[in-house]
């Protein structure tokens, strides 16, 4: 893992801690960062808005959406909006939502033209799911092969099974530094073959490291607990 920085928190609180003190402490320095889905970054966004209430320096974006509508349960906007955002004093400066009810397809064009100018991400935050997937770039899918485009439809591989938009694999290693957080003993084995095993389509995490960078990872005990 000479390629990943890994800290090992004892939960997943204290995992999601950690990702809050980085989030805030980027809030303050300002710049692009990417936000992602899931359970243990909605603990991570309620922490980082209690430690800076402050995010106007700041620009936010997102690795991957459902095609819902943002007040939709399943919505990763909605979940940001709910942990994070509606708790902040000063909001972002900007807010590049993948507009999800537009569908996969208008929907990823339309953030192929909000891309249009970003050099670069400060800080890009993932997951990762049990079969090793990233945003939502799924194992062995054409997706993973898409060297042009930024942002392109994706088919659900998991539920819920509704369609997706997502950054592309190009545009994910884009950051001058990447974060990963994965909780949980069921993403053990995943989060092996991702930081520790050879890069492989079988498992998009494998093939995400940050091109001008450092890349890290904060994972919780159970999930390392394969490593």
């Amino acid at each position: 893992m000479a390629d990943v920085e890994v800290t090992v928190a004892t939960d997943a609180e204290a995992a999601a801690q950690l990702v809050a003190e980085r989030l805030a402490e980027q809030a303050r320095a300002g710049g692009h960062v990417v936000l992602t889905g899931g359970s243990t970054p909605r603990r991570a966004y309620e922490l980082a808005a209690e430690l800076e209430p402050d995010w106007s320096r700041v620009e936010l974006w997102w690795g991957d959406e459902r095609c819902v509508a943002p007040a939709d349960a399943r919505s990763n906007f909605g979940m940001a909006k709910a942990a994070l955002l509606d708790r902040l004093a000063q909001p972002p400066r900007a807010l590049h939502r993948m507009r999800g009810e537009l569908g996969p397809a208008a929907g990823a064009e339309a953030y192929e033209g909000e891309l249009d100018g970003l050099e670069a991400f400060d800080l890009l935050l993932l997951g990762l799911g049990p079969d090793g997937h990233v945003a939502s770039l799924f194992p062995n899918q054409p997706t993973l092969a898409e060297r042009e485009r930024r942002a392109v439809g994706a088919e659900a591989r998991l539920e819920p099974y509704v369609d997706r938009i997502t950054l592309t694999l190009p545009m994910l290693r884009r950051a001058r530094e990447l974060l990963f957080l994965v909780a949980g003993e069921d993403k053990a084995e995943a989060v092996a073959r991702a930081l520790a095993g050879e890069p492989s389509p079988a498992t998009p995490g494998s093939l995400v490291r940050a091109e001008l960078g450092p890349t890290r990872a904060v994972l919780d005990r159970a999930a390392a607990g394969a490593l």
